[in-house]
């Protein structure tokens, strides 16, 4: 038997878990046509009524694979993709890793500003982008290899009456139409690009011969400690290990007949595996929202109620008070994974009430595909602990000033982890990538504790993120804008812990001499340059922040002197 076998954690596995799972040579390309071949008519996507089955789907992805090979890309190309969830983004995604390129995903909301430096870092030349965000990436045009804008209009891809509602000339519908597009010019609609016209109708294209599981599939870019965007590279291997280490954890997830629903964002690691890659692997139908709007969760929750519902703390807390309510019944949700920042046991108790199904806490990271841990989901749960880590994933607890050192049971220490779906590193950042591993180990930069029984407890973060609303906020990025403001002579951007186990992000602002604070004018200031959820929600004028000997804000120490002065 192997040391692995030993782990005190599989005992505490349920009953469906097996402890070793053979994830062979397989890659997404190979989920995605088992699924095909298996499931051909069954509806794959719904997008505010409108339905495509997995055939209508596959149809759009040729098309599309064909219109990028005619554009010339060509294996180990990178391709941007900057759109929020709809048919297309998941058409586009499938495409791209059909030719053997790279997926390359970035939130549409981000501004030029943020954007630039991956741009320039992973150097793609195409972008299929919502049309809405295009008058930003031309901005790019000059300041990068960017050369040619792809652009999607999701309107499209709804239904024919809601299409025609949209084109009438009233004041409320087009503020609507506004918000779901807009002028696109200098780009290829999406329609030409799955035309004919260009590439044909993809009819025999196959899948590149170049894609094995160690061929880099996806790039999400993550900053860490530094601030400065890093490209977490993940590769065919690694996700789809985490898609069968999932539907090994989740009871039913194979029986064919789940429905997902689809509401957190697809740019974002946590998203595209629970809410995209996991259900197309097991043949799910997708209810794709392009935003976790809580007016079209609760009507589809009163339409076509998923089964399976992956979220964070705060999207079950408000489902469950609006089903309250309003007297919807949501009983088909049978199972619920929660992450991104932690769950408190109220909404758990609250949900499960309600549902009559499972609400469970599971923890990762980006750069692990992203799930590592999750809490049994046969009742045996533990509030307040992350859970056991996934089959054939091993993580210990290490002694941060000797990361050689395991802490004993009950310790705390810095997790770190070994499995198929942790990454081989950053893009075009070697020192990075070697600064993030120890032996073969990879440092996770939080700090835990595990009991006896293998289940773990997140304590602290040696990485100051702030989690808010399940996006992660890195506090140099801020203070990087918030220090070029004229009235600003220094600050330091730290996490407040709300009620739903998120955080508020907070500015504590020091002012030159002769500077008035002003909350607003700062606020506005940031949104030029930064994605809403980055923006400080409230600001706190200090006279002095704490530093250290080398003249660095100590963070920990103003979120602490925030807490206390104000009773945060």
């Amino acid at each position: 038997m192997s040391a692995f076998e030993t782990k005190a954690w599989l005992e505490q596995y349920a009953e469906w878990t097996p402890k070793h799972l053979d994830f062979g040579d397989a890659t997404l390309l190979d989920s995605y046509d088992n699924t095909l071949a298996e499931h051909a008519d069954r509806v794959a996507i719904d997008f505010f009524g409108r339905s495509l089955t997995y055939a209508e789907l596959d149809r759009q992805v040729r098309r599309a694979a064909a219109g990028l090979k005619a554009f010339g890309v060509r294996p180990g190309d990178r391709v941007a993709i900057l759109l929020p969830n709809c048919p297309q983004h998941v058409a586009a995604f499938f495409a791209i890793l059909k030719l053997g390129a790279t997926v390359v995903e970035h939130n549409p909301l981000y501004t030029a500003h943020e954007l630039e430096h991956p741009f320039n870092d992973h150097g793609a030349r195409i972008a299929i982008c919502w049309d809405k965000a295009s008058p930003m990436l031309e901005d790019l045009r000059d300041k990068t290899a960017l050369e040619t804008i792809i652009s999607v209009n999701m309107i499209e891809a709804m239904p024919s009456l809601q299409q025609a509602a949209l084109r009438l000339p009233l004041p409320a519908i087009r503020k609507a139409r506004a918000k779901l597009s807009g002028e696109a010019p200098n780009t290829v609609p999406w329609e030409l690009l799955i035309g004919t016209a260009i590439g044909g109708d993809g009819h025999g294209l196959e899948h590149s011969t170049t894609v094995t599981k160690d061929s880099i599939a996806l790039i999400l870019y993550t900053s860490g400690t530094t601030g400065a965007p890093k490209g977490a590279q993940l590769t065919h291997g690694n996700l789809h290990a985490n898609l069968e280490q999932a539907m090994a954890w989740v009871p039913g997830l194979g029986d064919g007949k789940e429905r997902f629903l689809s509401a957190l964002p697809m740019f974002h690691a946590y998203g595209l595996t629970t809410c995209i890659l996991i259900g197309i692997h097991c043949g799910a139908e997708l209810i794709l929202l392009p935003a976790p709007d809580m007016k079209l969760i609760m009507k589809n929750m009163r339409k076509n109620s998923p089964t399976f519902l992956p979220g964070v703390p705060t999207l079950y807390e408000k489902i469950a008070e609006i089903a309250e309510e309003s007297q919807v019944d949501i009983t088909s949700v049978r199972n619920s994974f929660s992450g991104a920042s932690a769950l408190p046991a109220d909404i758990v108790e609250r949900w499960e009430k309600i549902t009559g199904g499972r609400l469970v806490e599971g923890y990762g990271l980006t750069e692990c595909s992203p799930i590592l841990v999750g809490n049994p989901m046969d009742g045996r749960r533990r509030p307040g602990y992350i859970g056991l880590p996934f089959p054939d994933t091993d993580i210990r607890i290490a002694n941060p000033d000797n990361l050689d050192e395991t802490r004993p049971d009950g310790q705390e220490g810095e997790l770190l982890v070994k499995g198929p779906q942790v990454f081989p590193g950053y893009l075009n950042q070697p020192e990075s990538t070697a600064e993030s591993f120890h032996n073969g180990w990879y440092r996770t930069g939080d700090v835990g504790v595990m009991e006896p029984d293998g289940f773990i407890k997140i304590v602290a973060r040696i990485k100051e993120v702030i989690i808010t609303g399940g996006f992660n906020v890195y506090p140099v990025e801020v203070e990087e804008v918030l220090n070029s403001h004229p009235d600003v002579a220094g600050c330091a951007v730290v996490g407040i812990p709300r009620k739903d186990g998120s955080e508020n992000v907070c500015a504590a602002i020091t002012l030159v001499e002769g500077a008035a604070m002003d909350p607003e004018a700062l606020k506005t200031f940031c949104r030029t340059q930064l994605t809403r959820y980055k923006v400080p929600r409230v600001f706190y004028h200090f006279e002095d922040l704490p530093q250290d000997q080398m003249g660095k804000i100590r963070r920990r120490e103003v979120r602490e002197q925030l807490i206390q002065r104000y009773g945060l």
